[in-house]
This record gives structure tokens, sequence and C-alpha cells, in this order.
């Protein structure tokens, strides 16, 4: 999401200073503007090189800076992850708010997660202003992002104009190997498989429209549920299928199934013979029904539509093809 915001920035004509930990990140967001066409706007970007834990290196970053997009996160499903993403998400925005305020910064926004909306507890939509219920959130990654929004709501209690948005899983070209378009890429491939969970989705270029707007705008000290559509896994990976000529998932994974993949991933990491895989809170996440209300974004900006998710997922399926293509030509 970060890339594309740069993206669009540069589009605009803008020259927007972006931080970075290591140059390969660097070269992720390089190749996209390429794919995309726009490798002339690439050059007006400033990096600088940054951790959100190093306060020497933010404050260079920091200086001459007037709006803020924080979109800088760790996320893991792993909790021997907990104690690091405790540190980048809570801390790490703790230090990105207190420079803000130092250095006079317009306008903050910060990107949090659907994971720190709480859950309608009857079963219905959840909204923005639901109280959250730390007894209903085991997994590090929530909890930290709802970390992060605290500090930013401190920062507005100190003066700083913020908003903050809460995007469903974001769905776009690019980055075919880490998120949402490794997840993509894997459907693509065939997934026999389904779940009974569902979850909000999002277009990534309404998620950059919608920040920019709202910064651009009078609207301060708000959050926003950012979906599009709330869809069933089962529908997300069928319309995929659909698109790439897969075969379209037809046998419902139940929890005892998912158990025992779990149990064995658990293992192969434990062997040292595989990284990632299911985690808990994946197998949890993979269970669970959730929908969200969109409706107050649509109030605040009123002129604003969604783009389908239908549309959307055609587009970044058929980029990732392309991609595909384009990657086996090279070999």
């Amino acid at each position: 999401m970060g890339a594309h915001l740069l993206l669009d920035l540069c589009k605009k004509g803008f020259e927007p200073r972006a931080i970075y930990r290591n140059k390969s990140r660097i070269k992720m967001t390089q190749d996209l503007f390429f794919e995309m066409g726009c490798e002339d706007v690439f050059s007006q970007i400033v990096w600088k090189k940054a951790d959100l834990l190093d306060i020497t290196e933010l404050t260079d970053a920091f200086k001459g800076v007037k709006k803020v997009y924080h979109a800088a996160a760790m996320i893991s499903m792993s909790r021997r992850d907990d104690e690091l993403m405790r540190k980048v998400n809570i801390e790490g925005t703790a230090n990105m708010v207190n420079l803000a305020l130092y250095f006079g910064v317009e306008k903050f926004c910060h990107v949090s997660s659907i994971a720190a909306i709480e859950k309608n507890p009857f079963g219905g939509l959840s909204v923005e202003s639901e109280d959250w219920n730390p007894q209903n959130h085991k997994d590090g990654y929530s909890i930290t992002k709802y970390g992060a929004e605290m500090e930013v709501w401190r920062g507005s209690q100190e003066g700083l104009s913020v908003v903050v948005v809460n995007p469903g899983v974001i769905i776009g070209p690019g980055f075919d190997k880490q998120g949402s378009g490794k997840l993509i890429r894997r459907a693509i491939k065939g997934i026999p498989f389904y779940t009974s969970g569902s979850v909000g989705f999002v277009g990534v270029n309404d998620v950059v429209e919608i920040m920019q707007t709202l910064m651009n705008s009078t609207i301060e000290n708000e959050r926003f549920i950012l979906v599009s559509e709330n869809l069933s896994y089962r529908n997300f990976f069928t319309q995929i299928a659909k698109i790439s000529g897969a075969a379209i998932p037809s046998k419902k994974a139940g929890r005892l199934l998912l158990e025992l993949a779990w149990a064995l991933s658990s293992l192969s990491r434990f062997l040292g013979l595989k990284k990632g895989g299911m985690t808990r809170q994946t197998l949890k996440s993979s269970l669970t029904r959730t929908s969200f209300d969109n409706s107050k974004i649509k109030l605040f900006l009123p002129d604003f539509e969604f783009e389908p998710m239908q549309k959307v997922i055609l587009e970044t399926v058929n980029y990732s093809l392309t991609s595909s293509s384009s990657e086996s030509s090279k070999v």
C-alpha cells in the first residue's frame, strides 16, 4: 500500500520523502513503478534510511515535513514475533507521533487495520465506535495495531491533527511474494479447499485515494473502516480460480483438518524444515466470519464510491498472470 501511495503522489507531481530500512525495499517499490509504466517519476522520491526504533535516523527524516503518512508496521501471526511486533508497531508509532508533535507536522495519517476494530458481539456489522474488549483478542498483531492507535490518539490529545484508516484485506497489483499478493499467487495455482470464514476486502487504489482526500480535508481526529465488500474466503478464491482457469475450491476444510495442518506446520517449523506456514491464529481467522460497516467513510466523503471487488480482483489476477508470464520468459 505504501508503494502505491508513493506512486500516486509522484504521478500528481509531488516529491514525497520515504523512509526505508534496507535497499531491497526500494527495489521492490521501483519494480512497481516500472511495471505500471511510471518509471519516469520514480526519481521524485527522496529516500531516507530510518528505522522506526532509531530516533536519530527518524529525526533527520522528519525535518521540513508537513504531512505524514504512517504506513509502516510489522505483520505476523506467529507468537514468537509478538515482542518484536510490540516494539515496531507500538513503540515505533509512538516515536513517529512524538516527532510529528516536535516538528509541528500539520496532519498525520495512520494506517491501522480492521484487526484493531472490535467485532460486533451480536454477529452484525462491526463499526468504528465499538468498544475494544481486550479479552476477545489473543493474537499479537491485533493487540499491537490497537496499541499503535492509542499512541495516535494520545498525539491528538497533545494537539496533533490526525486521521486513522482501518483497511480490510488490501488487494492490488504488485508484491506477489508477500501479503495478499502471495495469497493470490497461491490461489492462481489452485486451492482445492475452502474454509467457512469471511472478512472485509478493499482495493489498494481506494485506500490511497481516501487517505489523500482525508489529509487534504478539514476532517480530523476520526477513524474510518475502509472495506469495499465483505466476502467469504470461498467466494474470494472462487473468483480468482474462474479468472485464472484454476480449479474451483470444492472441498470444505473443517476445524479437524485445519488442526492437522497446523500441527504438521508447527512440527516442520520446529524441525527447521519450513518457515512460516499455518499458525494457531491463521487457523482461527480462516474459520471466523467477520463483516464490517463502511457507512462512516461514505458519510464523511459522500462523493466517493468504492471499486467493486470483482473488478479489483480481475485486474489484480490479470496483472499477476502477466507478471508470471514475463518472469517465465526471462528464465
